[in-house]
């Protein structure tokens, strides 16, 4: 007779510390979605004044799991035009979440449509993003499905964001000049400004190809910090100020969206390709546009397709 209320206590006892663990695990979600929706609206107007205008874009068409993203970097200081200093197509396997990333030489003689030739950041300037993405369509044939341009100044708020005590860079030599910065050679901890002057270096022997480098590795950094455990409750901020700071075709619930399923996805694979390839260019300069980058647009066509797998 006595075991039967020993049970019944011992089942109460159960429920209760059931319950109890339930109202913890409640009061945890909704507290960490609290905070997660703060730190995303306190992210989304700390950039909200500065972004730049959103254009008029057409993707061309998709019939795989693989979406190219055009990436521009803008230094604008104010002006109404500006040249995309930076130039990158990031093409994502949705599937796999592995990542191809090309960049674009600033300097390449382009046939810019409706325009005479000039530098390939020069399409930025004279028609935007539409007008680059047409270049690039033109020249290597390369499907473009959405876009992002960041200013400079952004760019910077978003890495101390995203990495407070700054992102851990091998800087290969002394840099100074017009970086604003000084950097140090060596194993650095580099903040949001000085991991822009890093990307944007060039007054050395390598010129602008050295750049380029660099800022494939600044890209190879980034995608470290976004899926590592320590940077999670910066995250909510950092995808609030990015769809502040960043102009995009995609929706918010769109970028969103991308960025969870990018990093949830575990480990990103990024292989990186530079047009032009090496052995496919000779300098060149004009009157109207200065030194150039003269590249053999077939063959840098043909490598493109082949890194991207179009060819298949």
């Amino acid at each position: 007779m006595e075991e039967q209320p020993r049970q019944a206590r011992y089942q109460k006892k159960r429920l209760r510390k059931g319950r109890t663990l339930f109202v913890a695990l409640l009061i945890i979600i909704i507290g960490l979605s609290t905070y997660s929706y703060f730190q995303y609206k306190s992210g989304y107007n700390l950039a909200s004044e500065t972004k730049i205008p959103v254009e008029q874009f057409e993707p061309d068409e998709n019939h795989r799991t693989v979406e190219n993203y055009l990436i521009a970097g803008v230094d604008s200081r104010g002006e109404e035009h500006s040249r995309s200093d930076t130039m990158m197509l990031l093409s994502w396997n949705r599937d796999t979440n592995d990542m191809k990333l090309v960049s674009f030489m600033r300097d390449i003689y382009a046939d810019i449509p409706e325009y005479k030739s000039y530098k390939l950041n020069t399409a930025y300037y004279l028609g935007g993003i539409s007008l680059l993405k047409e270049t690039l369509n033109n020249m290597f044939d390369v499907p473009i499905h959405h876009y992002a341009i960041i200013d400079f100044k952004s760019f910077e708020t978003l890495i101390d964001i995203l990495a407070p005590n700054g992102i851990e860079m091998d800087v290969e030599k002394d840099m100074s000049g017009d970086i604003k910065v000084e950097l140090e050679k060596g194993l650095q901890h580099l903040n949001g400004k000085e991991l822009l002057g890093y990307a944007r270096f060039r007054s050395d022997a390598e010129g602008d190809f050295g750049r380029v480098a660099r800022q494939q590795k600044v890209i190879e950094a980034l995608k470290e910090e976004l899926i590592s455990p320590k940077n999670i409750l910066n995250m909510p901020k950092f995808v609030g100020a990015a769809e502040g700071y960043i102009t995009t075709d995609l929706t918010s619930k769109e970028q969103l969206s991308t960025v969870l399923k990018a990093v949830s996805g575990g480990t990103m694979n990024i292989e990186k390709m530079t047009i032009p390839a090496e052995g496919t260019y000779s300098f060149g300069s004009y009157r109207h546009a200065g030194s150039v980058l003269e590249i053999d647009v077939d063959q840098n066509k043909q490598l493109l397709h082949d890194f991207l797998n179009l060819t298949e």
